[in-house]
């Protein structure tokens, strides 16, 4: 049993709502039209539809489902708006106003025939029915502009001016001018536009010129060179202005870093350069600084070279004193430390003779020096009784043991 409309419109509509499900198809049927019926329009502004293998691709998709339907025109309809086009179309009954695509895509991998729906209101006039045409792709993303131009350039036609077209889209009148500015560039450099190998801007850029200037194809290319190369100068300038801000960021930060400390005393240039002596028995590195141009530098304990070194020795039987270079008051001694006059006789005199230096630390890492300091430095009796108690530390017993 057939619903009954009202019952149906009650059914989808809720109590709140009043407005009845209408049916907009033209003429309620949706219809299964063979390829061979059917004709693409000749005011479509678009000419690419893809690869044949992408056209390929679609066509087996449509064989599986057909989700969207072909919208067309009847013939007569068409030819009542261009009859000029009457031997183009061929003996058809449909004209297609949106779907073309999908018409190649089928005719690509011999699909039978297509799902269409027929609307004679597209062809009231020329402007309704370029609208139809174009408002399904002047927004789309692979559009190219070419072909957009193409389309504003017909909706203008249509329309009767650029405003009206404008006013149509709710767009500036900016937008119609960009693109039609785009069909004043030669064909060669339109298909540079097309494969994106010149940008909107400068291509948009180039057409004014041409129009202001009349320029050929080989000025067109010639400009296109040029501005290539400014453009590339450019990148490169920027480019180097980052990296320069860049390094100039990072400087304040290195100059910022925790210094390493180095003690140095400083010398007073008055002082009378001195030859460089070694006393024996002095420290390791202590030699006599030059008091002008060679300050006395302690390195820090982690910059010290950690690797075993012979410790000077200087047998202490000859205790003769000997001369020490003499360095003026408030000056660096060859032991690093500072040293201050204070004798009687009023600064500026020569200090008294000093006992020369001795071994400050044994060099208990190498046991063999050791030993050697010690057998010199220690008399028999002395000996004897070191090296018992060194025998008995280690479980050895004493001299008079090993003896016995």
């Amino acid at each position: 049993m057939a619903m009954d409309p009202n019952e149906f419109d009650d059914f989808i509509s809720g109590d709140d709502d009043a407005s009845p499900v209408v049916d907009t198809r033209a003429d309620g049927r949706l219809l299964r039209v063979p390829l061979g019926r059917i004709s693409p329009n000749l005011v479509n502004p678009r000419d690419d539809f893809g690869t044949r293998d992408k056209l390929e691709d679609f066509g087996r998709s449509l064989r599986r489902r057909q989700i969207q339907a072909v919208a067309v025109v009847t013939r007569r309809a068409y030819l009542d708006l261009w009859p000029e086009h009457k031997d183009q179309i061929g003996n058809v009954d449909f004209v297609i106003v949106s779907g073309e695509r999908r018409f190649r895509a089928a005719e690509t991998v011999s699909l039978p025939a297509l799902e269409c729906v027929i609307n004679d209101g597209y062809a009231e006039s020329r402007k309704t029915f370029l609208d139809a045409v174009v408002s399904e792709n002047i927004d789309r993303q692979n559009f190219d502009a070419i072909e957009e131009a193409n389309a504003v350039e017909a909706l203008v036609e249509a329309f009767g001016s650029a405003r009206s077209v404008a006013e149509h889209y709710e767009r500036v009148d900016g937008w119609v001018s960009q693109r039609r500015v785009l069909l004043r560039l030669a064909p060669e450099v339109q298909e540079l536009v097309r494969r994106q190998h010149m940008p909107l801007e400068p291509a948009r850029k180039l057409g004014k010129l041409v129009k202001d200037h009349q320029w050929d194809a080989a000025a067109q290319l010639s400009w296109w060179e040029q501005e290539q190369k400014e453009r590339a100068a450019k990148a490169a300038e920027k480019k180097a202005a980052k990296a320069a801000a860049r390094r100039s960021q990072a400087a304040p930060q290195a100059d910022t870093a925790a210094p390493t400390f180095t003690a140095v005393k400083s010398v007073p240039e008055t002082v009378a350069p001195q030859a460089a002596s070694v006393r024996p028995g002095a420290l390791p590195g202590t030699v006599a600084a030059s008091a002008e141009t060679h300050p006395v530098v302690v390195p820090e304990p982690r910059d010290q070279d950690q690797t075993p070194k012979p410790t000077p020795w200087a047998p202490s039987g000859d205790q003769t004193p000997k001369p020490t270079p003499w360095v003026p008051s408030g000056s660096i001694t060859a032991s690093g430390v500072e040293k201050t006059d204070t004798a009687a006789s009023g600064a500026g005199a020569p200090p008294a003779a000093e006992q020369r230096a001795r071994v400050r630390q044994l060099p208990t890492h190498d046991w063999q020096q050791l030993a050697d300091i010690v057998i010199a430095e220690l008399p028999q009796e002395a000996l004897r009784n070191l090296a018992g108690r060194i025998l008995m530390s280690v479980g050895a017993g004493g001299p008079q043991e090993q003896s016995a």
